[in-house]
């Protein structure tokens, strides 16, 4: 109810997929029911792994359903940003030069895009 736009993560696992759908239909019910103006400002593909034929195919099928709607920047799947909250220190403090810190980074520029041109 306190948000206007929401980023919906998704794994790049195969049970992800089934849930986009239930998560944009429940978003539907809130905007009928309470709040008109939510907006979905993307889908986040998240703990990817590039090596991996699954993560791939994931994130093939996500592109191909929803388009400009998927957010260009993928989270990947890497051991520094697992460590970081175990030393509980956000991973631009941990490691802020990894794959993960520089990709939340960009995340974080594609957002204030998007909210920008909402």
């Amino acid at each position: 109810m306190a948000a206007d736009h929401l980023l919906l993560p998704v794994q790049c696992e195969y049970y992800a997929l089934e849930g986009i759908a239930g998560m944009l239909d429940t978003v539907e019910r809130v905007r009928a029911s309470l709040r008109g103006d939510l907006h979905v400002l993307g889908l986040l593909l998240t703990m990817a792994d590039q090596r991996t034929n699954l993560s791939q195919q994931v994130e093939a099928n996500v592109r191909h359903h929803f388009g400009e709607l998927v957010f260009r920047t993928v989270i990947p799947r890497t051991v520094r940003l697992a460590e970081a909250p175990s030393h509980g220190l956000p991973i631009f403090d941990y490691a802020p030069t990894s794959s993960g810190a520089v990709a939340y980074a960009a995340l974080a520029e594609e957002v204030i895009d998007r909210v920008s041109q909402a």
